[in-house]
């Protein structure tokens, strides 16, 4: 299953890291790249999937994804959404010592992350099928519980490995692939969902 970093990407477009452009251009301009990628990810992959040869992926996102309204709908309408909910204690213990997240460059970043909790917790909500409360399990008692959603909702699964779906994956403060519990996760079926992502 391939695996794809929006955040990587946006930094393959950008030319440079992701904190060094919120310094330069701000969030919203970060937004509005970040808005241009996961479109063209998903035309892309839609497009992809179209043909006999469909590769499914792994799409792993920044937290703030949820913020653009079309990125939301775009994710919704392309798959099952699955929110895998972290409360901001338990991603400041994961991140307390990351000095690339640029939103958490304040001086007290774990009540930033509970600010942004507030902010963005409806917002995955809206866009999730699904909300597996995390805690502090292992990726591999994530994936099980992830496939029990989709499982219980009628969504063919082969064992745990998840072949067969799309993953997209959030976390509060922005994706990282080394965290173990991201807040969001979307996963499509191309064989359950509406359209292909």
């Amino acid at each position: 299953m391939l695996f794809i970093d929006s955040d990587a990407e946006i930094e393959k477009r950008l030319g440079c890291s992701i904190r060094e452009y919120f310094e330069r251009e701000g969030e919203a301009g970060f937004r509005d790249v970040e808005q241009a990628v996961i479109s063209d990810l998903c035309v892309a992959h839609n497009a992809a999937t179209t043909t006999a040869t469909a590769t499914e992926a792994v799409l792993s996102t920044g937290g703030g994804t949820v913020l653009r309204e079309a990125n939301r709908i775009m994710l919704r309408a392309n798959g099952h959404v699955v929110y895998l909910r972290s409360s901001a204690d338990d991603v400041f213990k994961r991140l307390r010592h990351d000095r690339n997240r640029p939103l958490l460059q304040v001086g007290d970043p774990l009540q930033r992350l509970r600010d942004l909790y507030v902010e963005r917790d409806p917002l995955y909500r809206e866009t999730a099928h699904y909300v597996v409360e995390t805690g502090r399990p292992s990726v591999a008692a994530l994936v099980n519980k992830i496939v029990m959603q989709l499982e219980l909702a009628g969504v063919s699964v082969a064992g745990s490995s998840l072949a067969g779906s799309s993953l997209t994956g959030t976390n509060l403060a922005g994706n990282n692939p080394a965290d173990s519990s991201p807040t969001g996760i979307h996963l499509a079926s191309s064989a359950q969902r509406p359209k292909p992502l």
